[in-house]
């Protein structure tokens, strides 16, 4: 080898060298991703990959999945989010109410069908047709979906205040009932959920037909109300439960809005607001196409998220942003992480959903005797000082 090629691998030790192989037809998922997504986005979503495959499932770490967007209507339940469920790569959830709805569909063996952005949307009204972007359906399905839910919600068991997680987890028991009756299986998230013992929350209940359902049936003196205290303090102490037993904590995002922001307040609710000491998340994974340039949450980066003890700065070059379509990543690193990775089992955090509460509680009780006095000084000081206090 020349000097001057001898200088340059040493210069560059740290990257690998940008030599794809030639696509065969008999080429995988995972190796395409391995061999072939070497730069830009496709780059980012190799980087994806390998941080879930290497550092997020190994050693049993926790790992937390937000949704957002049309996912489920799409079969993105059925063909990514289940597989990756019972093999045990996603350990708790938080998505958006209208996920689960669509959901439920699926989970009731309803039609929906592959269209077209173009249609006319005035011609599909009179049709009586629901258009998500190129997913279509007929409107009895919101009508026979909504009935289920109000069929559901009148039980003895639902009568009374509950976290979102405990209310997907006895709404996911029905669903299975139902596929089984129906002779379906792995066709619902919830259901699978229920089967796994992986806690669903909604970090906005009333924001979909879910909790429009819930909310008309209060009007009928229903007792079924959503704590979203209990969710904010379960959500935590899940993360609590996975740092303080020495393993990781990782979220995988997909999309944003709300469910990520509840996903990642938990660290700091556990050290702003709770007071006791942690780090933040250790991995960080984002699917999204928002921009970080206009302020909102969605594209907001992990570097940011490391300012508000979110992310662990310790780990911040180990977290990952890939700029595309979930609708694309997710099919992808499915696939990579059923082949790369062997199944785990499941934590069944459901199961220990009081435990786990109980101990976050019992911390922060602890840590706020010793904090109380400091923390009523400085708020003496700090009312004094702008008049609230003589």
């Amino acid at each position: 080898m020349s000097k001057s090629a001898k200088s340059s691998t040493k210069k560059f030790a740290a990257y690998p060298r940008l030599n794809p192989l030639g696509i065969g037809k008999n080429t995988s998922a995972a190796d395409l991703i391995d061999e072939c997504f070497m730069a830009y986005n496709g780059g980012r979503l190799r980087e994806a990959a390998k941080l879930l495959a290497e550092k997020m499932l190994p050693d049993d770490g926790f790992v937390g999945m937000s949704l957002t967007g049309a996912l489920t209507p799409a079969g993105l339940g059925k063909s990514c989010l289940i597989p990756l469920m019972k093999a045990g790569f996603v350990d708790w959830i938080v998505s958006t109410g209208a996920n689960l709805y669509h959901d439920l569909h699926y989970g009731l063996d309803m039609r929906l069908y592959a269209g077209s952005p173009f249609l006319n949307d005035v011609d599909l009204h009179k049709d009586g047709v629901i258009r998500i972007y190129d997913v279509l359906f007929d409107y009895h399905v919101l009508l026979d979906t909504d009935a289920f839910v109000r069929e559901v919600i009148q039980g003895e068991e639902f009568q009374r205040p509950m976290g979102t997680d405990e209310f997907h987890y006895l709404l996911g028991k029905y669903v299975q009932a139902r596929q089984k009756k129906l002779g379906i299986k792995d066709s619902s998230v919830l259901a699978t959920a229920y089967e796994c013992g992986i806690p669903i929350f909604t970090s906005s209940p009333g924001d979909s037909s879910i909790g429009m359902n819930v909310a008309a049936m209060a009007l009928r003196d229903s007792k079924l109300m959503f704590d979203v205290n209990r969710d904010v303090n379960q959500t935590a102490g899940i993360v609590y439960a996975a740092k303080s037993s020495g393993h990781k904590s990782s979220v995988f995002i997909l999309g944003g809005g709300s469910p990520k922001n509840f996903m990642l307040q938990t660290e700091p609710q556990i050290q702003e607001v709770m007071g006791i000491q942690e780090k933040g998340h250790d991995y960080f994974l984002q699917c999204t196409d928002a921009r970080p340039d206009t302020g909102g949450l969605s594209g907001a980066t992990p570097a940011e998220a490391v300012s508000w003890g979110k992310v662990d700065p310790n780990t911040l070059p180990d977290c990952v942003v890939c700029y595309t379509d979930s609708t694309i990543a997710l099919p992808l690193l499915t696939a990579y992480m059923l082949s790369r990775v062997k199944p785990r089992r499941h934590k069944r955090i459901i199961d220990r959903r009081d435990e786990i509460l109980e101990t976050v509680r019992a911390k922060y009780l602890q840590t706020g005797t010793v904090s109380k006095v400091l923390t009523s000084r400085k708020v003496g000081k700090r009312a004094s000082s702008i008049g609230l206090k003589k």
